[in-house]
């Protein structure tokens, strides 16, 4: 259940030097905003955002961007990055900011983004509701417009039904499928370097197979 109505969440976010509150101004010079220029990766939907602060401790070549559209889950994301900071662990790699998924292609310009998390996304499991899915058509299309040549969309997920939904969209949307499984954990290949979400450990540990999907949108030669 997300977390919301947090008295004063929309203050801190406001004065946080961690959000970036005008994420529009920046499409097309993303490289700018961070110290040094870096391959572009973000999360959509990133909760409480350990999995990208891990990211980007892990990976200081790599530049990230955290989107969430909920207020007080966004907060708590900004909390943890205090800490951290207190504890001497720097991100200068790392941004957030509040907005709605679909207005991706009005931030990120054309081939600026190399890669797209999204990490137990809302599964919407009521059928009038199936295009709000972040791996609807719907979301891969605006997704292909961003993603750089080359650039991939990795989702992971305990929810079957939404799986089996996203692989079929892929299909339909003439995404190509790069590699798929129903037990992440349990695939060696697949299960390399993984970095697990709050959700993945909780999820996993009640025994819940963890199903990851790695796909990037067909190119047309010569675009």
């Amino acid at each position: 259940m997300r977390l919301r109505n947090i008295p004063g969440a929309k203050n801190a976010i406001l004065e946080s030097p961690y959000v970036i509150h005008d994420p529009e101004a920046h499409k097309g010079t993303w490289a700018a905003v961070f110290p040094e220029k870096q391959p572009l990766h973000i999360e959509v939907g990133m909760g409480k955002g350990r999995f990208l602060m891990d990211m980007a401790r892990l990976h200081p070549e790599i530049n990230y961007v955290g989107i969430e559209m909920y207020d007080s889950v966004l907060l708590r994301a900004l909390q943890k990055r205090e800490e951290l900071e207190a504890a001497g662990i720097m991100l200068p790699n790392l941004f957030f900011m509040r907005t709605d998924a679909r207005l991706l292609p009005e931030i990120f310009a054309g081939q600026e983004v190399d890669r797209i998390y999204l990490n137990f996304s809302d599964p919407w499991p009521k059928a009038r509701h199936a295009k709000r899915r972040l791996t609807s058509r719907e979301f891969l299309d605006r997704y292909a417009k961003i993603l750089a040549k080359d650039g991939i969309v990795e989702f992971k997920t305990d929810n079957r039904d939404l799986f089996e939904f996203s692989l079929e969209e892929i299909k339909e949307a003439d995404w190509e499928l790069l590699c798929h499984t129903f037990d992440l954990h349990h695939d060696t290949a697949m299960s390399a370097g993984n970095v697990m979400t709050e959700y993945e450990e909780k999820f996993s540990a009640m025994g819940n197979p963890i199903c990851k999907l790695v796909g990037r949108p067909r190119r047309i030669p010569g675009r």
